[in-house]
């Protein structure tokens, strides 16, 4: 933006707050849109209906007078707007009815004049407008908009400032894109205009933290361009606080220290059985942890057989990790000594902060962590897990299986939850770990290390909310394209709605925002905590679909058309079956059974028939994901299938030949054990279910676009 357009906002801003005014009238509003090339219809301000007949004539044709009143932010709630005006007596009366309205509606409210305003032609209305999110900060949102853009809420967002491409993006994000292309024989709309809209005021908002909404509604989009009608602009009452980042070489090296330590003290640590203190010596030891384990307690003496320091100052040599189980009224001298001795990480368990209606203490910590340079875990936390080390440093269960899925949770709940599931599955991890108050260390710090670290293959986290957005999303760009990241955002409400004072922040509840932004920024959201643990099971052992067409080969037509609907629903493409592979199909399955997609070879053939159509479905490089549909037969036993489809998956994989095979058995309880069986050699497999084979598919499927593999 030129920089005299800048000069020409700023100033007007300041003389706004000057004022002590958070919102500005619309032709205050109509400035800022000029100065940042954003088309508006020409307008002026009348102070008395000749001044208004005056101003209708110069501009023209019909007009729309609305009232300029810095008492009354909403004019058309007040009968302060009158459009399709023309003609000296016209213009009178509507000047003279709009003045009777405001001052009906707000006795006593200073009033301006009246806005007189070409009336736009007509066209597809849609808002463009901007909100403040308290995670992700500057938001920008385009939908359908006018009267009706609170009813429908079909509306997008991406973070500020967007590029042109991300602006075209959102044009084609909301459910009723396809009018914006024409419908019915209505021309498109110019989608460089609006797409510019939308930049334009993505950049106007970024260079002015200060303008906390922007509502352009509505705008007029033609074949001609776009003109927005209304801009409404609310300004923030104080300044955000800018939280503290820390360098990606910064957080790496503090967080190697975490999750592989060398050496650990134990602050709080007891002889007592039923002390959390106990309980964590306890797992450190019992765990097999092969660095030091360093108790300190106030009274000195052995615990667990291991000299117990009075402070931790007295420990010899180097400590990566120090782990609190004091309660919290002791936490921040203890930490001091933490900090003198040059500990990089506290894992804070103890509860009684934040949480507890005692910020100050929370506060104090933190300010003591960031005097030393230490980095906090917590508080009111359960601990970690870091399994590839032998480290249990928490006072819940022990978990020692390896494998490549690292948890997070901001839940003690949630995560005993994920340690459950981790257990009962078989699924191993390379971390658990809690975020509890998230004080200091968050989900984009474990992000950005787990990102890196080789023996995590997916990252799930369960999240409430995010400190900070936007050191999330570029966290997760970084992350996505080596492996997936899945969430489960609890909390989908609107509540900060209620509060919005304008179009776009109503339109912003924190759900809406969170699910677009982390679309953008390839994460793959999960409906619920089933889901987020199902997805992180199951998309480190499914391969890359190498293409779109997913076929499905079925026992029994009922499973076939859920699986089929499955398919659809999770944004997945059943294949056209080509007429050569039809015919091979057929040659496999009776007369009564059906080729096609869903290929269903009926519930009473014998293991060979599914051993050869799930042949023909591998070896076709046209196929590139199979849904399997198994119903449970006397015929063809659960265990018979399991073993031939888990061969024909093995076989083609040892011929280089590796596509994604999910499958859904249907049956008496001897399908658990098949699933379970298949699972163990690659192929996704639950009974009683066809919607979770196919979600976690889909979920591959989101992953592998997001890294750009498809």
């Amino acid at each position: 933006m030129e920089p005299e357009g800048r000069e020409r906002v700023r100033a007007l801003l300041e003389a706004v707050r000057a004022e002590g005014r958070t919102a500005l009238t619309a032709p205050e509003g109509g400035v800022l849109a000029k100065a940042y090339g954003i088309a508006v219809p020409d307008e002026a301000t009348a102070r008395d209906a000749d001044e208004a007949v005056a101003c209708a004539e110069r501009l023209g044709g019909s007009v729309v007078l609305k009232i300029v009143s810095r008492g009354i932010p909403h004019k058309t709630d007040a009968g302060g707007v009158v459009t399709g005006v023309s003609g000296a007596a016209e213009v009178r009366s509507a000047f003279r009815r709009i003045i009777g309205n405001a001052e009906s509606f707000a006795p006593g409210a200073r009033i301006d004049g009246v806005q007189v305003q070409r009336l736009v032609g007509p066209g597809r209305e849609v808002v463009i407008g901007a909100v403040t999110d308290p995670a992700f900060g500057k938001v920008v949102a385009f939908g359908l908009g006018g009267v009706l853009v609170e009813v429908l809420k079909d509306v997008t967002f991406r973070l500020a400032p967007v590029t042109a491409g991300e602006a075209r993006s959102m044009l084609d994000s909301i459910g009723a894109a396809e009018i914006l292309r024409g419908v019915r024989g209505a021309p498109p709309v110019d989608r460089w205009a609006l797409a510019e809209q939308i930049r334009r005021v993505s950049l106007l908002v970024t260079d002015f933290p200060e303008i906390a909404e922007m509502d352009l509604n509505p705008v007029i989009a033609t074949p001609e361009g776009a003109v927005a009608a209304d801009v409404r602009v609310l300004l923030s009452r104080e300044s955000a606080k800018v939280r503290r980042r820390h360098g990606r070489e910064e957080i790496l090296a503090s967080m190697r220290r975490l999750m592989e330590p060398r050496s650990v003290a134990v602050i709080g640590a007891s002889e007592e059985r039923g002390k959390i203190g106990n309980s964590v010596m306890r797992n450190l030891v019992d765990g097999g942890f092969a660095g030091e384990i360093h108790p300190v307690n106030p009274k000195g003496g052995d615990i667990l057989g291991r000299k117990a320091y009075r402070s931790v100052t007295d420990i010899p040599g180097e400590v990566d990790v120090a782990v609190f189980a004091i309660p919290a009224g002791l936490v921040a001298p203890a930490l001091e000594a933490v900090g003198r001795k040059g500990i990089p990480n506290a894992v804070l368990i103890p509860s009684g902060f934040a949480e507890a209606g005692e910020p100050g203490l929370q506060e104090e910590i933190v300010a003591i962590g960031e005097r030393f340079g230490l980095r906090l875990l917590g508080p009111n936390i359960y601990g970690y897990y870091s399994p590839w080390h032998s480290l249990c440093a928490t006072f819940c269960t022990p978990y020692d299986v390896r494998g490549g899925v690292a948890l997070t949770s901001q839940s003690g709940g949630i995560g005993m939850a994920v340690l459950g599931f981790a257990r009962s599955t078989g699924m191993g991890v390379s971390a658990i770990v809690g975020l509890g108050n998230k004080a200091d260390l968050d989900e984009d710090d474990l992000l950005t290390w787990f990102g890196e670290d080789p023996r995590t293959r997916c990252v799930a986290m369960h999240l409430e909310d995010l400190k900070d957005g936007r050191a999330f999303v570029e966290a997760a760009r970084a992350t996505v394209p080596k492996k997936p990241v899945v969430v489960l955002k609890a909390g989908r409400t609107g509540a900060g709605a209620r509060a919005a004072g304008s179009h776009t922040g109503a339109l912003a509840g924190d759900d809406a925002v969170y699910d677009d932004i982390l679309r953008q920024a390839g994460v793959i959201r999960a409906p619920g905590l089933r889901d987020m643990l199902e997805y992180a099971r199951a998309l480190p052992v499914l391969p890359v679909p190498r293409g779109d067409n997913v076929l499905v080969i079925t026992g029994a037509g009922g499973s076939g058309v859920l699986l089929s609907d499955a398919v659809v629903d999770n944004g997945l493409s059943l294949m056209e079956i080509p007429p050569d592979l039809d015919a091979a199909f057929r040659a496999f399955i009776p007369p009564f059974g059906a080729a096609g997609n869903p290929v269903d070879i009926t519930g009473g053939e014998p293991p060979s028939t599914y051993g050869a159509t799930i042949r023909l479905g591998m070896e076709d490089p046209r196929v590139h994901a199979l849904v399997l549909g198994y119903w449970h037969t006397v015929v063809t036993p659960p265990m018979v299938f399991a073993e031939l489809t888990a061969r024909v998956v093995r076989e083609f994989r040892e011929r280089g030949i590796e596509k994604p095979v999910v499958a859904s058995l249907a049956g008496d309880t001897e399908v658990e054990e098949a699933c379970a069986y298949l699972y163990e050699r690659g192929v996704v497999a639950y009974p009683y279910t066809t919607e979770t084979p196919v979600a976690v598919l889909g979920a591959k499927y989101r992953w592998a676009r997001a890294a750009g593999l498809l």
